[in-house]
């Protein structure tokens, strides 16, 4: 699927703050995780930085999903923001709960060790597949009307970063997915503040 970055308006992309799941590389898919202290903390620096961005006023979206707005209401602050339930992580179906060694471990003929975290879910017995899962992004991001602020997931922002930026499913899998940092996305490029 490929879409005209030159055709989108400028997004900066939070990925939510640590959660007790991401501390114990637990898959959280569409299960629910509270920020830890670090979260907190890396969603308060996201705060700074988004401070003179939001004088701009733009739309502000974030996922449904309780770690993607526990983050908003920190790094947004008091900028009200629309939640869209097509930014919410992807479905990792029977996976959701497990921590990733498990499924290394119990799966062999569907993981390999390598796999990367975004093969790993949409690989996952009854979850979302990549077609759907970047199908749903893809609806998301080109109704977009002007510069816009979205608050999700890793995974979400690595396939969103990657559509913008023109890479291979592989090299989507690829990206970093950091926390406490906000990347501008703008005409096919992406720069990460921090």
């Amino acid at each position: 699927m490929v879409i005209d970055p030159q055709t989108l308006p400028k997004i900066w992309f939070l990925r939510h703050g640590e959660t007790y799941w991401n501390a114990e590389r637990r898959i959280q898919g569409q299960l629910e995780s509270d920020l830890t202290s670090k979260g907190r903390q890396q969603a308060q620096a996201q705060a700074q930085l988004m401070s003179p961005i939001l004088a701009q006023a733009p739309d502000c979206y974030v996922s449904p999903l309780g770690r993607a707005q526990q983050t908003a209401l920190i790094a947004l602050g008091q900028t009200p923001f629309h939640t869209d339930a097509r930014l919410a992580e992807a479905h990792a179906g029977e996976w959701q709960g497990l921590l990733r060694d498990e499924v290394r471990r119990d799966f062999p003929k569907i993981v390999a060790p390598d796999v990367s975290a975004l093969e790993m879910f949409v690989a996952a017995p009854g979850g979302e597949s990549f077609e759907v899962f970047q199908g749903r992004i893809v609806d998301f991001v080109t109704d977009l009307t002007g510069p816009s602020v979205i608050v999700a997931h890793g995974l979400l922002g690595q396939v969103l970063r990657g559509l913008i930026l023109g890479l291979s499913r592989p090299q989507m899998s690829n990206l970093p997915n950091e926390q406490a940092c906000v990347y501008l996305l703008e005409n096919g490029t992406e720069t990460v503040l921090r």
